[in-house]
């Protein structure tokens, strides 16, 4: 805990902002793009201490945000199946689908369990036989690790009646998608430590390259996140462009090579759709053939799925560093945790989640 509180010391995170303001000459559009560092920025009122020509935007860091939302529906067809156990994370029970979302389906005798670690819900697949246990296998790379090894758990214990319903999303090809676009404004990127303590950044800088557009890989810290702004304000007052790992102790160039041969021994890339922005080419995992018999989607048949999603909700243009939760003309008042419009309210890595805790007087 003195390691952590180090990292939290007042006085050195107002010494580094003083340094931001020392060195800042022009304004610039940064976007943080994983949810938990918007949290965190807004939750220490960092956002507030920084100079004025910094403008911070949220970007599509936030796995229950950007789960599609025919998979939704598909996780909520399967968790209504009357032999199925469907296990989740806790963030995703109250993520809205087309017409209602996973409490409403225990609240109605559905099976629906939260869990802390998908190999808990291998063992209630060995504890339930009589039952099809499946899991929401959703995340960034930061998740991967751990949902591959469910599946390699129950393929080594033979435990057949479990599966999991994948949503696993990469970070490279999103910020292709952030930066490719005629709308784009980001300028600078923080890059999310957690993602990079598995992967590494070693695919980051010919995209940094590519768009002109530097890095700082950083953590959630209020210091961490301080010095990852300074060095990249550095960068882009200089006019460099280049990668810096601003959170050494954790991350490494080439991260975990262990947990990145597991990865690839089970989850094989594939196009994804992301929520509220559309498909982007190679940013998804998706199971091998060969596991097929743990494939959820290939197991159950959910038939045809027509999605609806909601007319007001501007999650998307939030998710792409275009527009803030605050823009939305729901926002806070006919969607709120308790009766969200989109993902990004009732996650806890959601933009608009955040705005709503911490700054509900906007």
């Amino acid at each position: 805990m003195k390691i952590l509180d180090s990292f939290r010391d007042k006085d050195l995170v107002k010494k580094g902002i003083a340094e931001i303001h020392k060195v800042i000459k022009h304004d610039w559009v940064i976007m943080e793009i994983c949810g938990g560092q918007t949290h965190a920025f807004l939750h220490y009122g960092l956002d507030e201490m920084l100079p004025k020509q910094i403008e911070l935007v949220h970007g599509p860091g936030c796995p229950v945000c950007v789960t599609p939302l025919e998979l939704i529906d598909k996780a909520l067809a399967i968790a209504a199946q009357p032999n199925v156990i469907f296990t989740s994370f806790g963030d995703m029970l109250r993520v809205p689908g087309s017409n209602t979302d996973l409490f409403a389906i225990r609240a109605a005798g559905g099976q629906v369990k939260i869990v802390y670690s998908p190999l808990d819900a291998v063992k209630i697949a060995q504890e339930n036989l009589d039952k099809e246990v499946v899991f929401f296998a959703i995340g960034f790379e930061t998740t991967a690790p751990n949902n591959v090894m469910s599946v390699l758990q129950a393929k080594a214990l033979g435990v057949k009646n479990f599966s999991v319903l994948v949503s696993q999303v990469r970070v490279p090809p999103a910020m292709h998608a952030i930066l490719g676009s005629p709308q784009k404004r980001v300028q600078g990127f923080l890059a999310a430590g957690h993602v990079c303590a598995v992967m590494g950044y070693w695919e980051y800088p010919p995209i940094a390259e590519q768009y002109g557009v530097p890095m700082a890989v950083t953590g959630f810290e209020p210091l961490d996140l301080v010095n990852g702004l300074l060095t990249l304000i550095k960068q882009l007052e200089s006019g460099k462009v280049n990668v810096e790992n601003a959170y050494s102790r954790v991350v490494t160039h080439d991260g975990n090579k262990a947990a990145q041969t597991m990865i690839n021994q089970v989850y094989q890339p594939m196009d994804m759709k992301w929520r509220g922005i559309g498909m982007i080419p190679q940013s998804g995992w998706g199971l091998r053939p060969e596991f097929d018999a743990f494939n959820a989607e290939k197991k159950f048949d959910v038939g045809d799925i027509n999605t609806r999603e909601s007319e007001v909700c501007i999650a998307g243009q939030i998710l792409q560093g275009l527009k803030k939760p605050v823009d939305c003309p729901a926002f806070g008042t006919i969607c709120n945790p308790q009766n969200p419009l989109g993902a990004t309210m009732v996650s806890s890595e959601g933009a608009c989640a955040a705005y709503f805790r911490y700054k509900a007087h906007l």
